[in-house]
Order: C-alpha cells, then sequence, then structure tokens
C-alpha cells in the first residue's frame, strides 16, 4: 500500500525548524558521498511561459529515494488563478523499489527553498544580523522571510514588489502572523538593499533587479528566483563584489544565470565561486570570515533538498496515522 498525501495533511506536518535541520544533514550527505543526485532533467515550454523539470535522488544516510516532478508556469497566478510553481513527489521503498507515497510537492518545494536560505542565512550571516529584507511576495517569498526568521532573532522584515498595494499589505500581515517579526513595506529595491543586514531575491526577473553599487557590507544574499540559463535577478557587479556559495557548483554552472553571465562576460572565472553550501555543513570550508564581507548563496534547488523533506513527511504522516492508503 501507498500513502497519498495532499497539501492540507503535509502542512501539519512539516515546520521550518524541522526543514533547516533536515537540510543541513542532506547536504552534509551529499558532501560526504552519502547521497546520489543525478542531474535533473530540465525541459522549456515557450508556448505557455513555462518550464519542467524531473528531480531524483537516492539519500543513503536517510534511506530513502524519490522523484520530483516540478513546473513554473509564470502566467498562472494571472490567467488560472493558480500558483506559478507546481509539484508532485514519489517515494520508494530502498529494499523493494516499491512506491510508498505519492505527495503534494508544493508545500514542501516552497519550504525547502525557504529552509535551505535559512541554512545559508545560519552559516553566512553576521552573527548581529537584524533586519532582514525580501524582494517578490509569492509563494516562495513568504517561504525565505520565514527561514530566514527561524534561522536568526530578528527585529524587523522589510519587503518590496510590483504587486498592488493591497497584495503587499496582506503580505505584511500575514508574514507577521506566521513569524511575529515586525515586517515594513519599502518604496523601492533600492531601499530594501540598503537597509537589511540580509537580503533574499525571490522574484520572476528576468534581468537585474539589484545595482552592485548598492550592496552595503557585511550584506548577506540569499538568492533563488532565477534558476535558469540567461535569466537573472542579480547584476554583474553584485556577484563579483560577493563570496559565493552554491548549493552545487555544478547545479548552478549549468542552470544560474547570475553565475554563467558574469562568467560569459570574463568578469569571473569558475575559480571564484568559494564552494558548496555542503562545504560549510561538513567543516570543509568557513562560511563568513569576516563582518565587512558580502556573501552570496546562489541555489537552483536540488532534488537532495525535496526528497529528505518528503521522507521526514512520510515517516511523520505513517507515525501520526493521517494520510489516505491506496493500492496501485
Amino acid at each position: 500500500m501507498a500513502l497519498l498525501l495532499n497539501r492540507e495533511t503535509i502542512q501539519g506536518l512539516l515546520t521550518m525548524s524541522d526543514t533547516i535541520a533536515l537540510l543541513e544533514r542532506a547536504f552534509g550527505d551529499l558532501a560526504s558521498g552519502e547521497a546520489a543526485m543525478p542531474p535533473r532533467t530540465v525541459m522549456a515550454d515557450p508556448a505557455n511561459n513555462g518550464w519542467y523539470a524531473f528531480m531524483p535522488a537516492h539519500i543513503k544516510g536517510m534511506g530513502t529515494i524519490g522523484i520530483k516532478a516540478v513546473t513554473v508556469f509564470k502566467d498562472n497566478p494571472a490567467k488560472f488563478n493558480m500558483p506559478s510553481t507546481l509539484a508532485s513527489i514519489i517515494l520508494l521503498d530502498v529494499r523493494t523499489g516499491n512506491t510508498i507515497s505519492v505527495m503534494d510537492g508544493g508545500f514542501i518545494t516552497a519550504m525547502r527553498t525557504g529552509g535551505v536560505s535559512g541554512l545559508a542565512t545560519k552559516y553566512l550571516a553576521r552573527e548581529n544580523a537584524k533586519v532582514a529584507g525580501v524582494l517578490g511576495m509569492g509563494v516562495q517569498a513568504r517561504a525565505q522571510c520565514i527561514g530566514m526568521a527561524a534561522a536568526r532573532e530578528l527585529d524587523s522584515i522589510v519587503c518590496f514588489s510590483m504587486d498592488p498595494p493591497e497584495t503587499q499589505q496582506q503580505f505584511a500581515a500575514d508574514i507577521f502572523e506566521q513569524t511575529g517579526v515586525d515586517v515594513g513595506i519599502a518604496s523601492s529595491v533600492q531601499e530594501v538593499v540598503q537597509s537589511v543586514d540580509i537580503l533574499a531575491l525571490a522574484t520572476t526577473a528576468a534581468t537585474p533587479i539589484v545595482d552592485g553599487d548598492w550592496l552595503p557590507a557585511g550584506l548577506h544574499i540569499n538568492a533563488i528566483g532565477s534558476h535558469a540559463p540567461g535569466v537573472r535577478e542579480l547584476d554583474t557587479a553584485s556577484v563579483i563584489k560577493s563570496k559565493i556559495i552554491c548549493d552545487q557548483r555544478a547545479a548552478c554552472l549549468a542552470e544560474a544565470g547570475d553565475i554563467q553571465i558574469p562568467l560569459e562576460e570574463g568578469a569571473m572565472t569558475e575559480d571564484d565561486i568559494y564552494g558548496e553550501i555542503g562545504d560549510l555543513v561538513t567543516g570543509a570550508k568557513q562560511g563568513r570570515e569576516s563582518d565587512d564581507e558580502i556573501t552570496l548563496f546562489k541555489s537552483v534547488g536540488l532534488s537532495i533538498q525535496d526528497i529528505s523533506t518528503a521522507y521526514h513527511v512520510y515517516q511523520q504522516a505513517v507515525e501520526q496515522g493521517v494520510g489516505t492508503e491506496f493500492d496501485f
């Protein structure tokens, strides 16, 4: 029998603190060779302004195999009143290969994306970082706020987007309710960048929205919005001024326009990438080395994040006796 888990059930089984801890273990496993993760298969659907990927992983340390199918169709909110990012996850029994669970992956995708930024914030933000900022006000931006708030004792969060004022006000109210942190709305991207200690980028921008001249000393950046070649949220100056840490070097070189474009311009080389988040988790490399350096965590999203989080959700569902059992 397999266990079917919908979004509502999953929301009651997963916290951000748990997610950050799970990802810390998963990235440690990846760095130490205890996880197998082939490159994801990515395809574009220009006719529908869409993108989709299939992402397998075998996390040996946790004893789980799985695959996520994820889609990003940017017209969904306006045309269909649906999230732009949708996903489904299948988990398999490591002993037999039998399917043990099929679950919604949308909430897990948001949580693991916010969680990995929380993990990067833990290792890379200044110890005295008190103000976080987010650009964007979609599902991913919400998770970014929750992830940063879980990683640091924040005094406030500053946000900005191109959404209508009522949408911005509702976003601020929702984040305050979920984190207990005061939330303010800025009048521009520049205002956010120059007033925060930790910055999250969670937009659908295709061209840079951040100018490197705006970056204050000691800033930590979590860049998660762009995850395709030719698309970026940061300009070249922002990238080359920063210590760059990837979720995975190979994945960022293959998919992250934020990294690819400065490389193509000759403004940096691959050697300018300092390391991967797994290097920091295992202690192979140090994270922040001074209060003045600017750190950049670039993430395109990895299947180990989804499968480790999904397996925890499955275990919790079994323990609590929730979900729907079905037989193929």
